[in-house]
């Protein structure tokens, strides 16, 4: 079985090398494909990507077309039977990924979240509005979807293959999240939830998400719930 991991990079100098070099060391119970896209990096990204190893997929965008497109772009080439949506940056720990995948390999479980809010020990946030903001996008997803989760805005997002390519996903920016929880909800598929680490980064450290994203979450989950 191989675990494919889709990084989406934008701008990501200062982290990528750290990242790339903690995935491939990782030690799994599945083999790995790793995936970078390049979402048209303007600060010396793509010559770091164009010099890691070959066994490394990588993907150009011309122009930064954002972060859902940059996962659309990596679904399509994927191969491998599980598939796993990784930051370049260093807020996530990719030691959780055995307990990302046990749920799968042992239980038979078809999507899961990796959770910070189940880890107690995650008490520092990169800004307050990020965290309420994040608590509030998690609420509506249960009202809306009848969903019993706690952390939907979570990058780490692992599913089977098939679900994921077998959904129709639209995404550009980041509601990527939004979307895919809203339409695997629709289709019934549970998604089981284990605790992660978490090590916020600040905007004045590369963090991207503004609150405008916020509102275009929200709405996505709103939209989708009426919307075929």
């Amino acid at each position: 079985m191989t675990l494919t991991i889709i990084i989406p990079v934008y701008n990501e100098k200062n982290t990528l090398r750290e990242i790339i070099s903690r995935v491939r060391a990782i030690n799994l119970p599945t083999k790995k494909e790793i995936i970078i896209i390049d979402d048209g990096s303007t600060d010396g990204t793509g010559a770091i990507i164009a010099n890691l190893p070959d066994d490394i997929i990588k993907i150009y965008h011309n122009r930064n077309m954002g972060k859902g497109a940059a996962i659309r772009s990596g679904i399509k080439h994927a191969t491998g039977d599980l598939i796993i949506i990784q930051d370049a940056d260093m807020e996530y720990r990719v030691d959780d990924y055995p307990s990302l995948l046990a749920p799968i390999l042992n239980e038979g479980e078809s999507v899961v979240y990796g959770s910070r809010r189940l880890n107690r020990s995650n008490t520092r946030h990169s800004h307050m509005l990020f965290f309420w903001g994040g608590a509030l996008v998690t609420w509506l997803t249960n009202v809306l979807y009848k969903t019993n989760i706690t952390d939907e805005p979570t990058c780490y997002k692992l599913f089977r293959s098939e679900v994921l390519k077998g959904i129709d996903l639209k995404c550009e920016g980041f509601e990527f999240c939004p979307e895919v929880t809203a339409k695997i909800a629709k289709k019934n598929i549970r998604i089981f939830e284990v605790p992660i680490s978490y090590n916020p980064r600040r905007i004045s450290e590369g963090k991207k998400m503004r609150a405008k994203d916020g509102l275009i979450t929200a709405w996505t989950l709103i939209k989708y719930r009426f919307k075929d």
